[in-house]
């Protein structure tokens, strides 16, 4: 059943920044995030009063059709930065580094990130990583671009850990990954299956905000993939998962009937044609 509009939240007009984003765990609210591309979803999500828009990797699978996240390219990721950054009014655009945009040398990863700020708009970057990325992090936190860290399942590292949505459980690595993010200069750090336990640890260890997928309740905020959340794929069903809506089916209802009414005349009728 769905919430009456009285129930719906008030989205705030005050810009959301990075001070603000950070802010928001002290102050005990939790920071919603999701997923857009470009320009139409991007504004739907800012006017509905999401907190943040992560340009996501992710579009080398959801918008691509490919079978991985390493294809995408620093190009196509400031094409899609660029779009969504124009969209927005108040929320926060966080553009993903994608593989290979970061981890040759700390000098690549700012001028990278560089461009995804200065070309593509975004507020801040996220790289994978923890440990391993610490220098990095310090380096793009030295040069004025606000990062965030994301540890737990790697999706650029799925060559390495041989599939998607890998758990991650070496409690004493992952702790570590979070310290050292924090402490390179990261605003926020994403946990991505991370058992609840271990995210709920991490939550409170640090100062600055976790933002989980598939890591249980606990965290800071929340983060999914938008097409996931709508019902816009198919055949993807993680267990952290929760469908909102069922777009993919009032799409394919619509479609068939324009189909349907096409071919039997009746559309367009005399109200949609111009004498």
């Amino acid at each position: 059943m769905s919430a009456s509009a009285a129930d719906q939240p008030t989205p705030s007009t005050k810009p959301m920044t990075v001070p603000r984003f950070v802010a928001a765990k002290t102050q005990g609210r939790k920071l919603t995030m999701v997923t857009a591309y470009d320009f139409l979803w991007a504004r739907l999500f800012d006017d509905a009063g999401i907190d943040s828009i992560l340009v996501g990797d992710t579009l080398g699978m959801v918008v691509q059709g490919k079978s991985t996240t390493l294809p995408v390219t620093v190009d196509e990721m400031i094409y899609h930065t660029e779009m969504v950054s124009r969209a927005v009014q108040r929320c926060l655009v966080i553009a993903d580094m994608p593989f290979m945009s970061f981890q040759e040398s700390p000098q690549d990863a700012v001028r990278n990130a560089g461009r995804l700020l200065k070309e593509g708009g975004a507020a801040a970057v996220k790289l994978e990583g923890g440990v391993n990325q610490a220098d990095t992090i310090q380096a793009l936190a030295a040069a004025d671009i606000p990062v965030v860290a994301h540890i737990g399942f790697k999706p650029q590292s799925v060559r390495k850990v041989g599939s998607m949505g890998k758990i991650q459980r070496d409690e004493t690595q992952l702790l570590a990954d979070a310290e050292a993010a924090q402490n390179a200069g990261a605003f926020a750090i994403v946990l991505e299956m991370v058992p609840r336990n271990i995210a709920h640890k991490i939550t409170e260890s640090l100062t600055i905000p976790t933002i989980g997928i598939g890591a249980g309740p606990d965290c800071d905020g929340q983060v999914l993939v938008s097409q996931d959340f709508l019902g816009l794929t198919t055949g993807f069903q993680p267990k952290f998962l929760k469908r909102y809506a069922d777009l993919h089916q009032i799409a394919t209802t619509a479609t068939q009937e324009y189909i349907r009414e096409v071919r039997d005349g009746s559309f367009p009728g005399p109200e949609h044609t111009h004498e």
